[in-house]
């Protein structure tokens, strides 16, 4: 029974362990990200407490309902019914119930439910704009690491390059056919190479941790990224690239930072209107019931059953409040909401031109990218070719190990800018897409 007990939990920390290892992709990361992000997580609570104030306002328009009950004692002298004064305590005791109704309150009421409901929405496009903008961080964060990853694969190629080498001279130097200076040039060579393996290998983890952190991860232990497959023909295409003005008017009214501009500037638009409220009379309707009970001492009094029943009372009426002069502060309140509406209308200008300008600029960096890609690729070849003659040469020994290894390097280089351009392209056309409400996935 304890083997099964104990091969069970073997099993199940196996299990764990190949979850821990299991690659993430960028969809996955994006979408753990904006669940667990706090900076998101604050904004979907400012979310839910603009749906309890728009709760709020919409039931001003319900009438209140009030209950009271008072219960005095008084003592000393006090006026008799003979008009004269004389020592006595008495006692009173009263209940009321009363409600009012506000009947019409200058369009406060209906003009702060649309303000509400304005800001509830502009709440959500800024919640929206929260998401958009982790999910950039983590597909930025995510191109980091596939480049350092990338990196430490070509040093990683360049350490078998020159450890063929040192293996290749020793065995020459066996054979009496190259020097002792010769193969510790090189063995220097692949010490120097592993260095920057090293390198690599702690800028991959430290991206890792970058985005593990971003991920809200507890440790970046266990966490890896899945990398896109990419074959040796990817290339570049900028052709079918819409030019910044077409993808700004398809974008415009649906990116939630112009969303929420657009909304502000007619929440600022309701606060006018709030503004003039002002200038209205105010109508309510009240009603209430209410009896009381009283006591002197010395004096016969009913009873308490008798005085609530005799005293029993009710009411009803109609409040107007006119306003004739607030020191012209009603007009200066209005005054300021004019200035606010026209502020948020520059704020909207604002957001979309900052919008117009990080179009313009994925798109030219999109650009800019597929030609660097395309340069990068024809490097890449030419230097594969001039490295593969170098090697034979060098083999030959028509070349010395200072040629050699220039041209490995400049192969390694080659090979490192063409990483650096395929992931540079893939990210801004990923972000082109993204721009025009396209997943951002690669």
């Amino acid at each position: 029974m304890k083997q099964n007990k104990y091969f069970s939990i073997a099993i199940l920390c196996f299990a764990l362990n190949v979850s821990a290892q299991t690659p993430w992709s960028l969809s996955q990361c994006i979408e753990h990200a904006v669940s667990h992000n706090i900076s998101v997580q604050q904004y979907q609570n400012q979310q839910q407490r603009q749906e309890v104030q728009l709760s709020t306002a919409r039931n001003q328009r319900l009438p209140d309902l009030s209950a009271s009950a008072n219960q005095n004692f008084s003592f000393g002298r006090g006026l008799t019914v003979d008009n004269t004064y004389t020592n006595r305590s008495t006692s009173s005791t009263s209940f009321s119930l009363g409600t009012s109704v506000p009947l019409f309150t200058g369009f406060r009421i209906p003009n702060n439910i649309a303000l509400n409901r304005l800001n509830l929405q502009a709440a959500t496009a800024d919640l929206e704009k929260a998401k958009n903008d982790i999910r950039m961080q983590v597909a930025q964060a995510y191109v980091q690491i596939l480049y350092n990853m990338e990196l430490s694969e070509v040093a990683q190629r360049q350490i078998a390059i020159d450890s063929a080498q040192v293996a290749r001279l020793q065995a020459l130097l066996n054979l009496g056919k190259a020097s002792e200076a010769q193969l510790s040039q090189q063995r220097a060579t692949l010490a120097q190479s592993r260095l920057t393996a090293t390198q690599a290998d702690n800028n991959t983890n430290l991206s890792l941790l970058t985005l593990s952190q971003l991920l809200e991860l507890s440790s970046p232990e266990g966490f890896a990224i899945q990398k896109p497959q990419l074959t040796e023909s990817f290339q570049a295409d900028t052709e079918s690239l819409p030019a910044p003005d077409v993808i700004f008017a398809e974008v415009m009214t649906a990116r939630p930072e112009v969303e929420a501009a657009m909304l502000r500037l007619q929440m600022a638009n309701k606060n006018i209107s709030l503004a003039q409220a002002d200038y209205y009379p105010t109508l309510s309707l009240s009603a209430g019931m209410g009896s009381n009970y009283y006591k002197t001492s010395g004096v016969p009094a009913t009873s308490f059953h008798s005085q609530m029943k005799n005293n029993f009372s009710q009411y009803i009426g109609l409040n107007l409040n006119v306003p004739i002069f607030s020191r012209f502060q009603t007009r200066n309140n209005v005054r300021s909401a004019r200035l606010d509406y026209r502020n948020q209308q520059l704020t909207l200008d604002n957001t979309k031109k900052q919008l117009y300008k990080e179009i313009q600029q994925a798109y030219y960096n999109t650009i800019a990218a597929g030609q660097k890609l395309k340069s990068c690729q024809q490097a890449q070849e030419s230097s594969a070719d001039a490295f593969r003659l170098m090697t034979a040469k060098y083999e030959q020994g028509k070349a010395n190990m200072t040629e050699f290894n220039e041209s490995k390097n400049a192969y390694l280089k080659a090979e490192s800018d063409l990483t650096t351009a395929r992931y540079e392209y893939l990210y801004q056309t990923a972000l082109i897409r993204f721009y025009r409400g396209k997943e951002l996935t690669f």
